[in-house]
Order: C-alpha cells, then sequence, then structure tokens
C-alpha cells in the first residue's frame, strides 16, 4: 500500500542526509586522529622504553667490568659480562605488538576514539531522521531506487557498527566505516539522486520489505568484513616485515588485533552474511515468480546476485576445509565485496533488464 507524497518531508530527509554526511566527516576525521595520536604516543613509550634499556645495558656493562677488575686484583682472571642486545633483529611474526586477539576495551583512555563514537553516534541520529522522513515524504518502505538504498545501506552499516562497538573494541574500524558511508551518501546525492515517488508496479508488494532489507543489512556486514580483510592484509604486511628486523613505519597499527584475529572475526561474521545472502536470493527468486511469472530468469541483476553467493560460498569453503587462511581468504573476502559494490552501482546503472528500476 502507497499513501500520497509529501514532497516537504522529502525535501528535510534531504537535509538530514547532508547534516548526517557532515557529522560523518568530523567523526572521520576524529577517528583518523585517534590512529595518528595513539601512534605518536606509541612512539614515545617505545623511544623511552629504549632509552631506559641502553642505561640499563650501560649499568650492567660498568658493573662487569668492575667485578673483572676486582676478580683480577683478587685472584684469577675473570670474564666480563656481555651485554645482551636490547632488541635482537628477526623473531616470530606472532610477537609483533598488536592490540589483545578479544578485542576487549582496555583501561587506557583515548579521547579522541571517544569523541569519535559520540559524533558516529550523533550522525546516526540525524542519519535515521532522514531515512524516516524519506519514507514518511514517499509513504512507503524507503528502499525503492538507488538513492533510498545507498542512504539507507550507509545508515545500517554505521549502525551494525556502533552495535558491534556495545561488545567488541572496533574503534579501529571506525575510519573504514564511516568513511565509507560518507562515500555512499555523497554517491547517493551526487550521482543518484532521485526525487519521493511511487514506486513502479513491480515492486509494490510485501516483498520488497523482506527482500530489500535482508539485502541491505547483509552488506552492511559485508561491509565491516570488507574493512577487516584490508586491515589484515596491512597488518600481516607489517607482522613479517617488523619480525624480519625492518623498521615499524606502521604504528598506529598497534591499536589493531593480530591479522589472525581479524581473519577469525571476519569469517564469523562474513558467515552470517552469507546465511543472509541466501535468504535474499531465495526470496528474490519468490518474489519473482510472483510479479513476472517465473523463480529465475538469466537477469543481469539475478546471475550477479548469484555470482555474489558464489563468491562467499567458495570463501567459507575454501578457509574451512581446504585451508585457505591468511592472505588468499582476505583477497577472497575483498573480492566478495568488490562484487557486491558492482552489483548495486554498474549492473543497475548500465545493465538493462527488468531490474532497470533504480530510479537513474
Amino acid at each position: 500500500m502507497q499513501f500520497g507524497i509529501n514532497e516537504t518531508m522529502g525535501q528535510y530527509s534531504e537535509l538530514f542526509m547532508l547534516l548526517a554526511a557532515g557529522t560523518y566527516t568530523v567523526a572521520f576525521m576524529a577517528f583518523a586522529w585517534d590512529l595518528a595520536k595513539s601512534s605518536k604516543a606509541l612512539h614515545t613509550i617505545d623511544t623511552r622504553a629504549a632509552q631506559a634499556a641502553k642505561v640499563a645495558v650501560g649499568a650492567g656493562v660498568a658493573a662487569g667490568a668492575s667485578r673483572a677488575a676486582d676478580s683480577h686484583l683478587a685472584g684469577p682472571v675473570g670474564r666480563a659480562e656481555r651485554p645482551s642486545s636490547a632488541s635482537a633483529k628477526g623473531g616470530d611474526a606472532d610477537s609483533v605488538v598488536t592490540a589483545d586477539g578479544d578485542m576487549k576495551y582496555s583501561t587506557t583512555r583515548r579521547a579522541p576514539a571517544r569523541v569519535a563514537v559520540a559524533l558516529t553516534i550523533l550522525g546516526v541520529l540525524i542519519h535515521a531522521a532522514g531515512v524516516i522522513t524519506r519514507a514518511i515524504g514517499a509513504g512507503r518502505v524507503p528502499w525503492g531506487n538507488m538513492y533510498e538504498f545507498l542512504t539507507t545501506g550507509a545508515f545500517v552499516a554505521v549502525a551494525v557498527f556502533l552495535l558491534v562497538l556495545i561488545r567488541r573494541d572496533l574503534r579501529f574500524l571506525g575510519t573504514f566505516v564511516v568513511g565509507l558511508a560518507v562515500i555512499m551518501l555523497v554517491a547517493a546525492s551526487v550521482a543518484y539522486w532521485t526525487p519521493v515517488g511511487h514506486l513502479v508496479p513491480a515492486l509494490q508488494s510485501y516483498w520488497l520489505i523482506i527482500h530489500v532489507s535482508i539485502a541491505v543489512l547483509s552488506s552492511a556486514l559485508f561491509t565491516l568484513t570488507f574493512a577487516m580483510s584490508a586491515l589484515q592484509l596491512v597488518q600481516s604486511h607489517r607482522q613479517k616485515t617488523v619480525a624480519a628486523g625492518a623498521k615499524d613505519n606502521l604504528g598506529f597499527m598497534r591499536l589493531v588485533p593480530s591479522a589472525l584475529s581479524l581473519e577469525n572475526l571476519s569469517y564469523r561474521i562474513n558467515a552470517i552474511a552469507f546465511i543472509g545472502w541466501t535468504f535474499t536470493l531465495m526470496f528474490g527468486a519468490i518474489w519473482a515468480e510472483k510479479a513476472w511469472g517465473r523463480f529465475w530468469g538469466w537477469d543481469t541483476k539475478e546471475v550477479w546476485t548469484f555470482v555474489i553467493w558464489v563468491v562467499y560460498a567458495g570463501y567459507l569453503h575454501a578457509r574451512a576445509t581446504r585451508g585457505w587462511t591468511g592472505t588468499r581468504a582476505a583477497w577472497l573476502s575483498i573480492v566478495g565485496y568488490l562484487c557486491v559494490v558492482f552489483n548495486f552501482t554498474i549492473v543497475n546503472q548500465f545493465f538493462n533488464g527488468l531490474h532497470s528500476y533504480s530510479g537513474l
């Protein structure tokens, strides 16, 4: 059922979206500030520790020399103690300093991170107002075209991120998640803006609520795992580099868990999102039968939805049974998310088919 169009509410929605994008941008800078400031603080701690170690080693050498002199005067020649290096080059990649793998909150206060989270909460509340006013203005659920899907999808991604923050300290993902939300809102406003209006007949079904809402939630979870997989690649490279004896040029990554911890959490979330995407595919087929009289018609959108399902199914299978761990698993997860982005941008915009109702 569709109600009348309220253009005034649609204009309010656009204003809320603009304010949300601005708030997210400031939150993004605060998250980046947190990483930069923490990196500088950690570097200062490392420098002080190194200086203290040099002082301790110097004192040990002096004491050893004194004992050797005393031993020489007192009797047989003694062996002076050889000072050990404060930091031996090389080592195990697992010994490289990272955040705790359980991702629990520590007692260390990070003011910029707190500010960033507070701004993100404010932004998501403004964003929610934008989504709600869009729904009121259109007289229906606000995901009937690309503009609405992007704005709603960005809202769900940030909301899921904040919900996970209740149990796990994933503030290191803030720059990725909030940054992607800003990109989605800007893309929606610049490239895919669509005025409030009624849906085409094929979309006037309760299956729109079921099918698209699950797709939006699954895509939001895939966004989180994409950010984790990208950080996993960076952390893995850092761990190998530092273990080989090279200088650690990515100090801020000490706030991020180990590559293995990121991979394990990403795998769990991908498994949940994959179940959601499976229902997206199934409910889409049921809706297609009701709207067009067939479950499957090899429409471009249908094909790419299935491609995404295959890629993530391959990822889960390869990691669980074939031992595809580490960077290979991360890259496969990233490829899956790139397929999601391709499906909701390029396919909707440049491929004609029964799903060409994105309002472009």
